[in-house]
């Protein structure tokens, strides 16, 4: 087990390194941050002042060089808007968009699984219908269309709850809601289909008829069964999360990674682009690794695979 999380660790690893240069030869390609952050009316000397203050005037594999080596002492540069130090930006605003995807995704699986189970043990049921027509209507709407609802709903209709911002609890209800709400119906609907399938194996029906109870049955063969599937489609889903923080923050004025990335991105500045692609590196990186050790855990055939 041990050569089996080494050898996924050190693909991590590769995987990671090569995100990292592929980005930051890509911005350098992307335009001149100088003409960017300073203007189209700046003077070339203003603009060669620029790139000098913040290296930009040595070649990109010298650039690569040095961002590489503070990069791996925490060094991630600073702001070129307002030269505020990137790993400080990051360390304010991550915890505040794992408030929310961490709580959405927990909150989703809580509502998703249970309910995929129950629509697929009462297949072709009223219960099954309205599970999969609530599920199918919630994949249907677009994220930041929900969320826009729910401000109607909640912040102007029924002003219980605030419509934007960060500052206190009440803030993330909405936010919170909307992501979980969005990732629940996918998971019902994936729950509902691999369950089914896997009711309907051959194993399923010697158990039944041996006089299993069903549910030992749904829980002993059925579920177990099912996990790698789930997991497969749980990990799938929890590297879209800080993706999808970009629309919930943006849409509910949430001050986490996603709107500091946006912002980023418009100013051109990249020491901060470049450091949260990397978090989000980081974040998929570790996500896929977690699946796959956990892949070896329910599955012993696949760490004994070369």
């Amino acid at each position: 087990m041990a050569g089996f999380i080494l050898s996924k660790a050190a693909r991590a690893f590769a995987v990671l390194f090569s995100t990292a240069l592929f980005v930051f030869v890509v911005l350098r390609f992307s335009g001149d941050p100088a003409e960017r952050m300073l203007g189209e009316f700046a003077t070339p000397e203003a603009q060669a002042a620029f790139r000098t203050l913040w290296g930009l005037d040595k070649s990109i594999p010298e650039q690569f060089l040095i961002y590489l080596q503070h990069a791996l002492q925490g060094d991630f540069g600073k702001s070129y808007a307002d030269g505020r130090d990137v790993f400080d930006i990051i360390k304010q605003s991550i915890p505040k968009t794992l408030t929310v995807s961490v709580s959405a995704f927990v909150i989703a699986i809580l509502l998703g699984i249970p309910a995929g189970i129950v629509a697929a043990i009462r297949r072709d049921s009223a219960v099954d219908r309205l599970v999969m027509a609530t599920a199918v209507l919630g994949n249907s709407i677009p994220m930041f269309l929900v969320g826009l609802i729910f401000i109607f709903i909640f912040a102007v209709w029924l002003r219980v709850l605030p419509s934007s911002g960060s500052s206190t609890w009440r803030h993330a209800i909405l936010p919170i809601a909307t992501f979980a709400l969005y990732n629940a119906a996918s998971i019902a609907r994936f729950a509902r289909a691999t369950l089914i399938e896997v009711l309907y194996q051959p194993y399923i029906a010697a158990a039944r008829g041996d006089g299993i109870p069903p549910s030992e049955i749904i829980l002993r063969h059925a579920l177990p069964n099912a996990a790698i599937p789930l997991v497969t489609m749980l990990g799938i889903l929890a590297t879209s999360l800080l993706g999808g923080t970009v629309l919930v923050e943006t849409v509910f004025a949430w001050t986490g990674m996603g709107a500091q990335f946006v912002r980023a991105v418009g100013q051109g500045d990249l020491n901060v682009v470049q450091a949260m692609i990397l978090v989000f590196t980081v974040f998929v990186v570790t996500i896929n690794l977690t699946v796959e050790i956990l892949y070896a855990l329910l599955n012993p055939k696949i760490r004994s695979q070369k």
